[in-house]
């Protein structure tokens, strides 16, 4: 299956995972939608306009369920269509349970999963129109094993992952597939605040003894949207990771 001329939309795609998804899919030829609540950088554009590719950039938090609407007609109205949606935009309030706020909690919620429901819920509407369609949600091993300190974090990626089978159930009779993603420890810019200490904890744990990188999760969400009989699962990026949870 080509990519070439489908409309990407990628949220948080400003930097990291979601800028690295972004490259990849200007690299299949796709025509990209930017989304971050901050400006891109000229660069950025310039790197994906250098595959030979559209982008267009809109800006605004998809934790809004009127933006996200907003996002969806948009992209639809700029490209003409909306092949491909990858929720990448995400947050974390790290805190241990007994000390985190009830604001902690109820942003990192708001932004991973209500702002992943509100794309889809607008996103379904349009793919279903079309009969084709591929949802990708990025979730984190955190969901499926859960952390220390990271409650919000964990409940908000696990419920990305119950939100993305119940997804994939009402929609696959239209063509639409809906997957997700759960990286390890990849390495990013939220990774590089991690001590070394840290780090080698980190590796201990992954049974390939090594960091992630951004184009291994990259290359997942490209080959899912390729690939067109897969649905309802959760694809660990993690080194082998959970096998150890």
């Amino acid at each position: 299956m080509t990519l070439k001329n489908q409309t990407v939309i990628v949220t948080g795609s400003s930097r990291g995972i979601g800028k690295a998804v972004a490259v990849e899919f200007a690299k299949a030829g796709a025509n990209i939608i930017l989304n971050a609540r901050k400006p891109f950088s000229d660069e950025l554009i310039s790197e994906l306009e250098g595959y030979g590719v559209k982008t267009h950039t809109i800006l605004g938090d998809v934790s809004d369920f009127d933006f996200a609407k907003q996002l969806i007609e948009e992209s639809k109205e700029v490209f003409g269509s909306v092949d491909i949606l990858v929720n990448n935009a995400g947050i974390t309030n790290d805190m241990l349970l007994m000390r985190m706020s009830e604001e902690d909690f109820d942003q990192t919620i708001s932004v991973n999963l209500k702002g992943t429901f509100n794309t889809i819920r607008h996103a379904s509407k349009v793919m279903l129109k079309q009969k084709s369609g591929t949802i990708i949600n990025m979730a984190s091993v955190v969901g499926l094993v859960g952390n220390v300190g990271q409650a919000n974090y964990a409940a908000s990626k696990a419920g990305v992952v119950g939100l993305t089978k119940s997804a994939a159930r009402e929609l696959a009779a239209r063509g639409i597939t809906v997957n997700a993603i759960a990286p390890g420890f990849i390495d990013t810019e939220m990774t590089d605040v991690l001590s070394d200490k840290m780090k080698e904890q980190a590796v201990s744990q992954i049974p390939l003894k090594h960091l992630g990188n951004v184009e291994d999760v990259a290359r997942a969400a490209v080959f899912l949207s390729e690939n067109k009989y897969i649905t309802g699962q959760v694809i660990n990026v993690d080194g082998g990771m959970v096998m150890n949870g």
